[in-house]
């Protein structure tokens, strides 16, 4: 899961759905899950005795600087194909956006692992129509690729325009985008013109939107 708005919500609503053995993980840092077994610094055996017993597991490292049970994890020991072969789903969360709705990505950022087969970029919509530099994290990114200035309003045209730049430079490659946040018929209404607008850039990403809370995604 890359992007903002969302990515812990939806990676821990699909880890519950999947109905298999599930590893939740991260590549870069995150927050652990609450509901499911942590395991840090887990050995293969570690990670496949947890699943018999529980269906979904958190594995990772503690991160640097981290303090106690609230503290950040960071990737795990294991690599992420041998945790695919332990389990039925890996779920990555593979970005940060300092809780923000909306995200710009830096050169190194996401951080994908190669042996991922499906990358889904989570988008708030409580983002829209609020000031650029406020609701985007690495805003000055955004400023650069489409002109605009950290006053601006940020409809979902203009960050549609941001995010098709962005697949247009190779920055990010989504299979799907899932617009969350999208609560009532109004973040509906703004989900459809983000998903519109990057249709008229000419990026073709298949769009749900609605609230991953509660268990409701249309498409758009």
């Amino acid at each position: 899961m890359v992007g903002s708005g969302g990515k812990s919500t939806l990676v821990n609503e699909l880890a519950r759905e999947l109905g298999c053995a599930v590893v939740i993980a991260t590549s870069t840092r995150m927050l652990a899950p609450s509901g499911c077994p942590l395991l840090l610094d887990a050995t293969e055996l570690d990670v496949e005795q947890a699943l018999w017993y529980a269906r979904v597991v958190c594995v990772g490292n503690r991160a640097p600087g981290a303090d106690g049970a609230a503290g950040k994890l960071c990737a795990p020991s294991l690599g992420f194909g041998t945790l695919a072969v332990l389990a039925d789903r890996v779920l990555v969360e593979a970005d940060g956006a300092r809780r923000l709705p909306l995200k710009a990505h830096a050169a190194h950022e996401p951080v994908v692992p190669a042996e991922s087969g499906q990358t889904i970029q989570v988008v708030g919509a409580s983002g829209f129509g609020g000031r650029v530099g406020e609701v985007v994290h690495r805003p000055e990114l955004m400023r650069k690729a489409v002109g605009c200035s950290a006053g601006d309003e940020c409809t979902p045209e203009l960050y549609a325009r941001f995010v098709a730049a962005e697949r247009a430079a190779g920055v990010v490659q989504a299979d799907d985008i899932v617009v969350n946040q999208a609560d009532d018929q109004g973040g509906i209404e703004l989900a459809a013109r983000f998903a519109s607008a990057l249709r008229t850039c000419g990026d073709e990403t298949p769009v749900a939107a609605g609230s991953v809370r509660e268990h409701r995604l249309v498409r758009v």
